[in-house]
């Protein structure tokens, strides 16, 4: 088998994954972008691998490491996506800039005094 077939399987997915990880505005489909990106290095390390006839195959170990690290980063990073979801209502990566700032607890442009009396639930909480 020739080098060529994989190496451009490959840069196909890498090209796929790039845009998917620079149009896509879903958080989720941002992490299964990376993963397809990840997923192309792997093709690429294998293919290598077989290519040169490497003895320990490091090549083939290798991208077993990288499939245990990819397996970790898409599980932490799809709670961390779940609790910004069920916090804020949606996984847009456009609205999701800072996630310590809320839309409701933005100052009003006449309270000008620096005063900040809680009120409603927070009085009963701090109380």
């Amino acid at each position: 088998m020739h080098l060529a077939y994989p190496a451009v399987l490959a840069a196909l997915l890498f090209a796929v994954g790039v845009y998917g990880v620079l149009a896509r505005r879903n958080a989720i489909l941002v992490l299964m972008s990376v993963e397809l990106m990840l997923n192309a290095v792997n093709l690429n390390l294998v293919a290598f691998d077989v290519w040169l006839r490497d003895t320990l195959h490091a090549g083939q170990a290798l991208t077993l490491f990288t499939i245990a690290i990819a397996a970790a980063e898409i599980g932490i990073g799809l709670a961390i996506v779940l609790m910004v979801h069920r916090n804020r209502g949606t996984a847009d990566v456009d609205r999701l800039r800072d996630t310590a700032e809320r839309p409701d607890s933005q100052d009003s442009p006449d309270d000008a005094s620096g005063d900040e009396t809680p009120t409603g639930e927070k009085a009963e909480a701090t109380a």
